[in-house]
């Protein structure tokens, strides 16, 4: 009898557990996703601090193998130790596996593991899923046809994100190891440095596996263009590229999110490019002493990899102050919503300069491409702005206060760390612990998303089914 009783405790013990998550997953998949990133960073961090994972065969400290952790599976970037040194095959494993994790994205992961645990995609699963892959929402609710992604397609969506990465880390791998052999490196280290950099261009993550990083490929404008297109093709997006796949010859077809995403993104490389000229053409230590060519290659490379991409060719620190804050704001920017890139995300930037031409010409409704774009969307555009900034400049006077570093260097590795970029000023590497713990803070509320957040505090909506006297305050 009491044999039954101990075999039974156990059982219902794990049955609570199921109907606990489950109803978690159903009903704040925002704050399941923390929870699941939470989680995994966790158990990253144990597996980084093993002395298997170190090249010296001693265990990693805690601040430097949670850093590492978060940065890995936030697929960021930024480091507190020699990447190509410290770590062994096993924890290059580690790290290798932990992007391609990470790089699947919170809400993407959030939804693969509620359809995980419920064994089939029913309606309700569709309806997160759906909401989780659409750049627009966050949270759960009545799912509008306009969305980016509709119900239909939330189980192809999800395959896609799958296959994309697996095709074109594949096809990045391939199109690299001829370039790194002739680059100098080993036929079998090669091998596995081609994959590698194919998972930390496609991530946008950064992390290089040789000393001296992307910094030897210099003049090799193949690898360079190689990796351009893959943090690219990262950073745009899964509904961008599952809508190019079905669609990429038919224009008309494209959703005002993919349009929208790709023009911004086009503008801002090449505005990032033409700034970079301009501030750096005479600098001898960044363009200076390069010819045209050189330059434009470089401004280019630079300008594709502050968006979320984290190679540097060049020493960030040699750039001129105004470069960095160019390249500040470009960071902040980031990349595509639903993307491997952070950053408040292109099409945040995009609704809200819209949204100021129409007010400036005095129409009625924000429109674009023939469609209009709802007042509810344009709050979210604003409240990710307004959370981005509020997280960056707390996170500076903090770092700044415990550092008492230059703070432009400050600004530039805290503004990288929430737009999970990975460029660094050399700042990261010299923190103290305590400005470690808040970098990596910084870094896992850049990821996670400011409108993930706010919905997982938030929990529920609440309807309001009654409308307050208006008044309008003074603004401006």
């Amino acid at each position: 009898m009491s044999s039954m009783l101990s075999t039974s405790s156990p059982r219902r013990g794990l049955l609570r557990f199921g109907t606990y998550v489950r109803r978690l997953v159903t009903s704040s998949p925002s704050r399941f996703a923390i929870i699941v990133f939470a989680s995994l960073i966790l158990v990253f961090t144990a597996l980084l601090s093993l002395p298997i994972s170190a090249r010296d065969g001693q265990m990693t400290g805690l601040a430097d193998a949670l850093f590492t952790a978060v940065s890995t599976i936030c697929v960021t970037g930024l480091s507190t130790v020699d990447m190509a040194a410290h770590w062994s095959p096993f924890g290059n494993v580690v790290l290798f596996i932990g992007v391609n994790i990470g790089g699947m994205g919170v809400l993407t992961l959030a939804s693969l593991m509620g359809m995980v645990i419920s064994k089939r995609l029913g309606l309700r699963a569709k309806l997160l899923a759906a909401g989780d892959t659409n750049p627009m929402r966050a949270h759960g609710g009545p799912v509008n046809e306009s969305q980016t992604v509709r119900l239909g397609e939330v189980g192809q969506l999800l395959t896609t994100v799958a296959l994309s990465t697996l095709v074109i880390e594949g096809i990045v791998a391939v199109l690299l190891y001829p370039g790194l052999v002739m680059a100098g490196i080993d036929p079998l280290a090669a091998l596995w440095e081609a994959p590698f950099y194919a998972a930390m261009s496609f991530t946008n993550t950064g992390f290089t596996p040789n000393a001296g990083g992307v910094a030897v490929f210099a003049d090799d404008y193949f690898v360079l263009i190689v990796l351009m297109m893959s943090v690219f093709l990262g950073s745009i997006g899964f509904p961008v590229i599952y809508t190019l796949a079905k669609h990429v010859w038919h224009v008309k077809k494209w959703s005002l999110h993919t349009k929208l995403t790709l023009i911004t993104t086009v503008l801002l490389f090449l505005l990032g490019a033409l700034a970079f000229l301009a501030l750096e053409y005479n600098n001898p230590r960044t363009f200076g002493s390069m010819d045209a060519v050189d330059t434009t290659m470089q401004a280019m490379f630079l300008s594709a990899m502050t968006r979320s991409g984290g190679f540097s060719v060049i020493d960030i620190s040699d750039l001129n102050g105004s470069s960095m804050l160019a390249a500040c704001m470009l960071m902040f920017v980031g990349g595509g919503s639903a993307s491997t890139a952070g950053g408040i995300k292109v099409t945040t930037l995009a609704v809200l300069a819209i949204a100021v031409w129409s007010e400036a010409k005095g129409r009625g409704s924000v429109e674009a491409f023939g469609r209009r774009i709802p007042s509810d969307v344009q709050r979210v555009a604003l409240s990710v702005v307004a959370w981005g900034a509020t997280i960056v400049a707390l996170s500076t006077i903090v770092i700044a206060q415990i550092t008492k570093a230059d703070i432009i260097d400050v600004l530039f590795d805290v503004i990288s760390a929430f737009g999970t970029v990975g460029l660094s000023s050399g700042l990261t590497a010299e923190l103290p612990d305590a400005g470690t713990y808040v970098l990596a803070a910084t870094i896992f509320m850049g990821r996670v998303g400011t409108v993930t957040l706010a919905a997982a505090v938030a929990a529920t909506s609440r309807s309001q089914y009654y409308s307050l006297p208006v008044e309008r305050p003074i603004v401006g």
